[in-house]
């Protein structure tokens, strides 16, 4: 009988634990390679306190070109194109110096519900090795959550309370 309490003690901390990374928009992927294609699957496992999500809007950074969202039944899709800041090069030779750096989903999720936004994004090969952030802005029919903040220095993403989605690049193999 004690190690059956000493158990759910156990997953009761495991699974304590684990809350904070689904109070927040995170990315299911942990990493993309520099100079290759790669799939983001942004996370929203609630809305703001008990009110439905209605808008989800990534910013795009420099150096993450050729941004294609992926549909979603009952929601709507605007995508934002601007200049980047350089040319990049992409599939085949093609240079790209503009395109998506905004995408927005617009529909409901209710605050009890857990949902997915990819798209499909290409890694500048020019890109340094290290975090990326991707700020999120989750729009609600009462209130906001801005997935924004980025560690300063020494700063843990855990530290913050509004933490913006990040991956590590890593060199091309």
């Amino acid at each position: 009988m004690k190690a059956v309490l000493r158990f759910g003690r156990v997953a009761l901390l495991l699974g304590a634990s684990a809350l904070p990374s689904n109070a927040h928009v995170t990315l299911e992927q942990r990493e993309a390679t520099l100079g290759a294609p790669t799939k983001l699957t942004f996370r929203v496992g609630h809305g703001c306190g008990e009110s439905p999500t209605i808008k989800v809007r990534v910013q795009i950074p420099e150096g993450v070109i050729a941004a294609k969202p992926m549909p979603k039944p009952g929601w709507a899709i605007d995508t934002f194109k601007s200049r980047y800041a350089k040319t990049y090069e992409f599939f085949h030779g093609a240079k790209l110096s503009e395109g998506v750096t905004e995408i927005a989903w617009t529909g409901k999720l209710a605050d009890a519900h857990y949902d997915e936004f990819v798209a499909s994004v290409f890694v500048a090969a020019d890109l340094k090795p290290g975090r990326l952030f991707f700020p999120v802005v989750q729009e609600c029919e009462q209130g906001v959550h801005r997935w924004i903040e980025i560690p300063a220095g020494g700063q843990a993403g855990h530290d913050l309370k509004e933490p913006a989605p990040s991956l590590i690049l890593t060199p091309k193999r």
